[in-house]
Order: structure tokens, then C-alpha cells, then sequence
């Protein structure tokens, strides 16, 4: 019965990294392409304007969930593809600090760091899913998105703070378990 358990889990996981691999090579293809368009544009963003761009996207996706339509042909899942990119650049940010003027980043260098923050992120959810078993699968979307949107809250309050915690993680952590939870509810609506 054990050795049955274990395997139950093992299988879990394996389509759980599938799913996620999947779900991020969509974000990641969208990403390049935005790249290929718009440059490094966004190298000018604050980290406040990030955590407000992935407000907007989040409250966007509590406001079609609780009203059950929208007016805007461009749904949830675009939105959830945003926080995870948007996400993903305000992590670079943090690592480069930002542009006071919008210098143009290497392509390939940009798309590295998306792998390098993926895998990190990656290596969290597979850290966090191990111990909580697959909760997330028999949760609602909606409490992800009310998740996501209570990780912004903190993260306004963090810089509101000057970056300074007294025993939280930072803003960091924050963005890498808003990018997991965009992940998760991407997962569930495919």
C-alpha cells in the first residue's frame, strides 16, 4: 500500500512538471516574441510600477471571476501569462536594478535570465509542492488569484517600507511564489 502511495506521488509530480514545463515554454514564447517587438522597454519600470502592473492584471481576474463575464475579448489566461512574465521582469529588475534611461539588453542575455528566474521558480514550486502534496490541484483558481493578490499587498507594504522586513521574506520571494501561483492557475484552466 505504501510503495502504491509513493508511486500515486511520483506520477503526480511528473505531470506536474510536465504541465508546468508546458505552461512556461507558452509564457516564454510570448516573452520573446514581446522582446523581439518592444525591446527592453520595460528596463525603465520600477519595481512599485511592476507590483502595480501585476495588480492591475490580478484584480482584472478577480473582477471577470466574481462578475462571471467580461467586456474585453482577452481573458483570464492572458492575464495569469502576464503576472508570470511580469513576474519574471521584475526579478531581473531586482537583480539590475533599474534603467534611468531605457537601455536596450541583449536578447539572448534577457531570455537566460528568464531561464535562470524559471528555474529557480521551478525549484521552489517542487520544494513547496513536495511538502504540501499537491494541494494546490484541489484548490479553487479564484483562491489563487485572491493569493496573488494578497502577495501584492505584502509587496506594497515592503515598499512602502523601503524594501526593509523585520522577519518576511522579501519582495523577491513574493514575485517567485506569484509566478507559481499564475502557473498553477493556468494548469487548472487548461
Amino acid at each position: 500500500m505504501y510503495i502504491s502511495a509513493l508511486l500515486k506521488i511520483n506520477i503526480m509530480m511528473e505531470q506536474t512538471i510536465a504541465e508546468y514545463d508546458s505552461i512556461i515554454k507558452n509564457c516564454k514564447d510570448i516573452f520573446a516574441k514581446k522582446m523581439k517587438d518592444y525591446g527592453s522597454a520595460w528596463r525603465i519600470l520600477r519595481i512599485s510600477s511592476l507590483t502595480d502592473q501585476i495588480f492591475i492584471k490580478a484584480q482584472r481576474i478577480r473582477s471577470i471571476e466574481q462578475k462571471g463575464y467580461q467586456k474585453i475579448e482577452e481573458g483570464t489566461k492572458n492575464e495569469f501569462i502576464g503576472i508570470v512574465n511580469y513576474a519574471i521582469i521584475g526579478l531581473i529588475q531586482l537583480d539590475l536594478g533599474v534603467s534611468e534611461q531605457s537601455e536596450e539588453l541583449d536578447y539572448n542575455n534577457v531570455i537566460n535570465q528568464f531561464d535562470q528566474h524559471v528555474n529557480i521558480a521551478k525549484e521552489l514550486m517542487l520544494a513547496k509542492n513536495h511538502d504540501y502534496g499537491e494541494a494546490w490541484r484541489d484548490m479553487r483558481v479564484s483562491s489563487l488569484t485572491d493569493l496573488i493578490l494578497q502577495k501584492l499587498l505584502r509587496v506594497k507594504q515592503i515598499e512602502d517600507n523601503k524594501g526593509s522586513t523585520l522577519i518576511s521574506e522579501g519582495v523577491d520571494a513574493n514575485y517567485l511564489d506569484m509566478l507559481n501561483y499564475a502557473v498553477f492557475a493556468l494548469i487548472k484552466l487548461n
